[in-house]
């Protein structure tokens, strides 16, 4: 009889624990981010990182210092996700870490080196597949705790490393989902708006009114603006992805606008997987299309092995030069309108 009574308990107090114990969240990690420390950031101006790089020896460094470009880096944690393992990435998962430092801080941030000093936060980023195969809520929620990071890492900076420097913010696919909304929370029709020189959001679709006091760029030398675009193969209409001619695309060759088609010709420099080989001139042309930036396919050895007409990968990389050499003119043009 007491054995019953004891098992009963015993189950009552299982219960209760189940009930009454924070369950884990499927999110979290036990690691969480202290920006505080430079092992949190992928690139820092106080540390050696893959954004310090060039790919070409001829191209300058901007040691002026007095302005920062704040970088989000696209999805890096692709690999097959195990069983049970969170839609989040862990900060302390080493191999995501160094795919993020050979490849995005590599070849997308390292662009900005130019223009200013590059920070860029190591995030707990939501797996590619809540862009795929999961449904809304569980996609809303790891993204929601991917930008929870970016927004904290941004304040980190703000309080601690701006010093009322001039900010060009940058970033590509899932990156930009977060910048699009930290630009609604701490730019947009706010103060902070006046340090603004320009916004790179590539790879997402973004509106061209998304913004209620930043339009979309339509020049050059225009500031305080974003520009986007999204890569196809020429004449590709994607079939899962939107395109409508409210989605802001902005030519990087020309910086314009309209749908005039830019010859590969003006591409003064892409880089490739390997980005110690340097700048390949003249690698693919540009042409705005319904929400949609067209290029031909480009060639080179072993480019014959390419099949996909999406260039999403590729966003970045194919206009190196000419987005770097844009941030510095931008640079230029918002320091010449301060000194007026």
């Amino acid at each position: 009889m007491k054995i019953e009574v004891i098992k009963k308990c015993l189950n009552l107090f299982v219960i209760f624990l189940l009930f009454t114990l924070p369950i884990r969240n499927s999110y979290a990690q036990e690691l969480e981010p202290d920006y505080s420390s430079l092992k949190f950031w992928a690139a820092h101006p106080n540390k050696k990182d893959p954004s310090d790089k060039t790919p070409d020896p001829n191209l300058k460094l901007d040691n002026t210092g007095l302005t920062d470009v704040f970088y989000v880096h696209p999805t890096t944690f692709t690999r097959k996700k195990k069983k049970g393992e969170p839609w989040n990435a862990s900060l302390e998962d080493e191999k995501i870490n160094a795919k993020t430092l050979r490849t995005a801080i590599l070849h997308q941030a390292s662009i900005f080196n130019g223009s200013g000093r590059v920070f860029a936060p190591f995030y707990r980023q939501a797996h590619l597949s809540v862009y795929f195969d999961q449904g809304r809520n569980e996609r809303e929620r790891a993204l929601e705790f991917a930008y929870q990071d970016v927004k904290e890492a941004f304040e980190y900076y703000m309080q601690n490393e701006n010093k009322g420097r001039l900010i060009i913010l940058a970033s590509h696919s899932q990156g930009t989902n977060h910048l699009e909304r930290l630009i609604k929370e701490f730019f947009d029709k706010k103060a902070l708006q006046e340090q603004l020189v320009v916004a790179y959001l590539i790879g997402m679709p973004v509106l061209s009114n998304t913004f209620k006091s930043i339009p979309e760029c339509t020049s050059e030398e225009q500031t305080t603006c974003f520009c986007s675009w999204r890569t196809y193969k020429s004449g590709e209409l994607p079939r899962k992805y939107p395109f409508s001619d409210k989605i802001a695309v902005t030519n990087p060759l020309s910086w314009e606008t309209n749908e005039v088609k830019v010859e590969k010709t003006r591409n003064k420099g892409s880089v490739l997987a390997k980005f110690e080989k340097g700048l390949l001139p003249s690698l693919v042309g540009a042409q705005v299309h319904k929400g949609i930036l067209w290029c031909e396919k480009p060639k080179f050895p072993g480019s014959f092995l390419i099949t996909t007409k999406n260039y999403h990968i590729a966003d970045m990389n194919f206009y190196y030069l000419s987005i770097r050499q844009n941030a510095i003119k931008r640079v230029a043009s918002f320091k010449k309108k301060l000194n007026k």
